[in-house]
């Protein structure tokens, strides 16, 4: 059976939901493509969450993030679509997700979108 890309981010019971740490994952190798040009870009994404109820599940992240490498997407929109999908999908207590873009024409773009449920 192929793998194949997936917007279906698929979540499992925090082993520990009474207690508050936190999770992060390096995802050097995230494509997407430029709206305007249809060039590829490059980054590396950075996700940090505290879990309340659920957590997400590895594989699904990886094949959620495989699924933006055909697509258009500005940074800012791109970074801010996974906050909300990941925080649609676990409800967590905390999440941050950095965009940190290779450079095109000359300029590194960063992106950091947050979400504190506790605020």
């Amino acid at each position: 059976m192929a793998t194949k890309p997936s917007k279906n981010l698929e979540t499992f019971p925090n082993p520990r939901p009474e207690r508050d740490y936190l999770i992060a994952f390096e995802c050097p190798e995230f494509t997407c493509l430029c709206p305007l040009t249809g060039q590829p870009d490059f980054a590396k994404i950075h996700i940090e969450y505290v879990p309340d109820q659920l957590c997400v599940e590895l594989k699904s992240l990886k094949l959620y993030l495989w699924s933006y490498r055909d697509e258009g997407a500005f940074h800012e929109a791109v970074t801010n679509r996974i906050l909300d999908d990941l925080a649609a999908a676990t409800r967590p207590r905390r999440l941050k997700v950095v965009g940190e873009f290779s450079v095109r024409g000359g300029i590194t773009t960063v992106v950091t979108a947050e979400l504190d449920a506790r605020t």
